[in-house]
């Protein structure tokens, strides 16, 4: 394995010292803000609402760490939940079906262009895990479209809290069963994965996404160095 050096919170990383690759998975391997916009679009514009992809994205983001901040919820009822907040912002009741939108067009949200390329390269070299706010069955839908088994697979679910909380990163420590040391997680959100997973002295890498509105709502300033996953890892 070659030595890689790529940005990581200043701290230059060497790739032969891990053993296994941990990643977020929507916002990093799934494009999740197209998924988004297409279920809620159609919506909005049926109870007469325009306002910007990024003002939609935005709100998105506020209502979903809000709710998510509360007592637990399997994901399902985070995502209902984030769509009567729109309702109640914008002055209209959803539907039954428009309530359940969000969480029945989650298994058709389609990976980055890159993604499914690099997680088959990676994988001949690292163990692969996923550390994901999400339900166990609707990560089981899009992981046949990530393409490649993951060794681990870790949901908000199985732990009953949502990143940023440490919990989750504990969880996946303690799954993983190996020095911390020998573990890199990538991520695309500050807020979400890379400031609780350096709180833990995991090492990092910030991947971005080509729409980066949900994922830096909550962290300012942003980071210098980004990058996508078909950054070369190995060589």
């Amino acid at each position: 394995m070659a030595l890689v050096i790529l940005w990581s919170k200043s701290q230059m990383l060497k790739f032969d010292q891990f053993e296994v690759l941990t990643f977020d998975c929507y916002g990093t391997l799934i494009d999740w803000e197209s998924g988004i916009l297409a279920a809620l679009r159609p919506i909005l514009e049926s109870h007469r609402v325009n306002v910007s992809c990024e003002k939609m994205l935005a709100l998105y983001a506020e209502f979903e760490a809000r709710v998510q901040s509360a007592n637990y919820l399997p994901y399902r009822q985070v995502l209902r939940q984030v769509m009567r907040e729109f309702g109640a912002r914008f002055n209209f009741s959803p539907s039954e079906s428009e309530v359940k939108a969000l969480e029945e067009s989650l298994p058709q949200w389609q990976p980055f262009s890159d993604t499914v390329g690099a997680l088959r390269l990676l994988k001949s070299k690292f163990k692969l895990a996923i550390i994901s706010n999400i339900d166990d069955d609707l990560f089981q839908q899009t992981e046949r479209r990530l393409q490649v088994p993951f060794d681990f697979v870790i949901t908000a679910q199985q732990v009953g809290s949502y990143k940023p909380s440490l919990n989750n990163f504990n969880a996946a420590i303690a799954r993983i069963g190996i020095s911390k040391d020998c573990i890199l997680h990538l991520a695309g959100s500050l807020y979400h994965d890379i400031a609780p997973a350096k709180q833990l002295g995991l090492s990092t890498v910030w991947i971005q996404s080509p729409t980066p509105i949900c994922n830096e709502v909550h962290v300012e300033p942003r980071s210098p160095t980004p990058y996508r996953i078909s950054s070369p890892l190995i060589g």
